[in-house]
């Protein structure tokens, strides 16, 4: 088969939504399955809404439009601050938009007018982690200035947490935002359907409280790839956390020294590698690289192999069971980043296990 390849197990992914959809449903939650880092992946949308997932949410309008075009039922939801240059697109295919700049809300309105259409909107709120979202002070007149404008409706708040800054959603970042909710159904009498805590990083908060208030709504991508929570990348329990597995293929197989030969400089991305003499070693390149993947995310499933570093077409492995025979098959583990990047890599095969 050919490789380099990304093998999805769709009955774990299913599994894994399956499990979050309940334990999440016993709280009163609903959750939005994030396709982002699948790209917008049509066999991973449905297998996300087989396992009782109603919303998809996607960070690019035109995995939405892909996956609206595929035929795909699902109340989609664009959850990266639309482009100014992307709004007529953003109604015409995104159900539900979150956004943080009234500039931005006024042009989806126009656009709406436009297009003789209701568009939904989240506003999203900063509680520190320094991503997107408005200042707390600063979201009743933007909900007020909202209110008043054509086809535009507010269908609730949000929050975004230890994304850039780390930050961890807890329960007093959550109980900040359920005071928010409050406020708002109060001061402007709104129904908000989403008060939306935030994503993976969630479990430890949901462990915790005993009642989540106001929040009703988190966006998961990570833990239904994954199966881990994303403050400390500890497994949830009952998930898997091999849906997915990366394939690469040994293409160079010889004994060679530990240590390269001659002065070290800088390499071809600017560091200046470091190397530990261990005499001769059995040495295998594989045929994928930067370009395809980030190595520091990879994880052989075997100890028996050691990576040594990496090119943009090249991962140089070290075998400790002896020589690789050329043609022979890797496989490993992913963390976000590695498959963030090989799923939007066109050089990787995507190959879904049924």
């Amino acid at each position: 088969m050919t490789t380099p390849r990304l093998e999805v197990d769709l009955v774990k992914i299913r599994h894994n939504a399956r499990c979050l959809v309940e334990r999440l449903a016993s709280r009163g939650i609903k959750l939005t399955g994030v396709t982002k880092v699948a790209l917008g992946s049509c066999e991973i949308a449905r297998a996300m809404l087989t396992a009782g997932i109603r919303s998809i949410g996607d960070s690019r309008i035109e995995n939405i439009e892909k996956m609206r075009q595929a035929g795909i039922m699902a109340t989609f939801i664009l959850l990266r601050t639309p482009l100014m240059s992307q709004v007529d697109q953003v109604v015409a295919h995104a159900d539900i938009s979150f956004n943080s700049e009234l500039e931005v809300i006024e042009k989806l309105s126009e656009a709406a007018q436009k297009q003789d259409k209701s568009h939904r909107i989240v506003l999203m709120v900063e509680l520190g982690d320094l991503r997107e979202g408005m200042a707390p002070e600063d979201l009743a007149a933007t909900v007020r200035q909202c209110i008043d404008l054509p086809n535009i409706e507010i269908a609730g708040i949000g929050t975004n947490l230890a994304c850039f800054g780390g930050v961890k959603p807890d329960l007093q970042k959550m109980k900040q935002l359920s005071d928010l909710a409050q406020s708002l159904q109060q001061e402007f009498g709104l129904s908000l359907e989403f008060v939306s805590g935030g994503n993976s990083a969630n479990f430890d908060w949901l462990d915790r409280c005993s009642n989540p208030e106001k929040v009703n709504h988190l966006r998961l991508g990570e833990s239904i790839f994954l199966g881990c929570e994303t403050l400390q990348r500890h497994p949830i329990e009952g998930l898997y956390p091999d849906a997915l597995t990366l394939i690469a293929e040994v293409i160079e197989s010889k004994i060679k020294p530990s240590v390269p030969s001659g002065e070290i400089c800088q390499n071809a991305f600017g560091a200046k590698p470091v190397f530990h003499n261990r005499g001769a070693i059995h040495h295998a390149l594989l045929g994928i690289g930067r370009q395809d993947v980030l190595v520091s995310g990879l994880i052989p499933l075997t100890n028996e192999v050691l990576i040594l570093g990496s090119s943009s077409d090249h991962i140089i492995v070290e075998s400790r069971r002896g020589r690789l025979r050329i043609g022979e098959e890797l496989r490993f583990h992913l963390n976000y980043g590695a498959l963030l990047a090989a799923m939007t890599s066109p050089y990787v095969k995507k190959v879904f296990l049924q």
